[in-house]
């Protein structure tokens, strides 16, 4: 599990300068206008952006909601450079594991995780530490890679071998039978061919 989180870290590092405009980035970039909507249905105050890389969708959605308090959190040092000279002061960043969220519980209306997800070794972990920091009735919004049955097991087979520390792509049935041991109303949708969005409640 640590020898994936290290590839990550390093593959993440390596990406960092030109994450924001090359193909390494694009997947991420997709699923960007896909939170902003799901966003603005929501009532929150403060957000934590799980994986948030260079804070590109923070600086986003803050763009897009100015009087909210923005956390991002990533295990990439490289990427957290990189969002720091983008935004504010007021937005705090930090250098850690998604196993080991360093916040108080019930403290966030909405955690999203975007194109992230499928890096975790141990996403039962992240999914419990997220649902301790989220407040009573807080969101959790994912969005990540998604492949029909054929590609999904050829990617998967792939990524047992993967140097960037990539783990696995879910099916619908996964994801909601991970979501399902903690939270509720859980929804699932297709966005594209590649990529789709899951929120549930605590």
């Amino acid at each position: 599990m640590e020898e994936k989180k290290e590839k990550s870290k390093k593959a993440f590092n390596d990406q960092a300068q030109s994450y924001d405009f090359d193909i390494k980035g694009k997947h991420a970039r997709v699923m960007y206008p896909y939170v902003l909507e799901k966003l603005d249905k929501i009532d929150f105050n403060n957000f934590l952006d799980l994986g948030c890389g260079t804070g590109e969708l923070i600086k986003l959605v803050l763009n897009t909601f100015s009087d909210k308090q923005a956390y991002g959190l990533d295990i990439s040092e490289e990427m957290l450079k990189v969002a720091d000279k983008k935004l504010s002061n007021n937005v705090e960043l930090v250098l850690g594991d998604s196993e080991n969220l360093p916040y108080a519980t019930n403290f966030f209306d909405v955690v999203y995780c975007n194109d992230s997800f499928h890096h975790y070794p141990s996403p039962q972990r992240v999914l419990t530490e997220v649902f301790r920091v989220l407040k009573p009735s807080g969101t959790l919004i994912i969005t990540d890679c998604w492949q029909p049955l054929f590609g999904r097991v050829i990617m998967n087979m792939y990524m047992k071998y993967s140097k960037e520390g990539d783990v696995k792509i879910y099916s619908e049935r996964e994801i909601k039978k991970l979501l399902s041991a903690n939270f509720r109303n859980i929804s699932w949708k297709k966005l594209n061919t590649t990529s789709s969005i899951v929120t549930a409640q605590k």
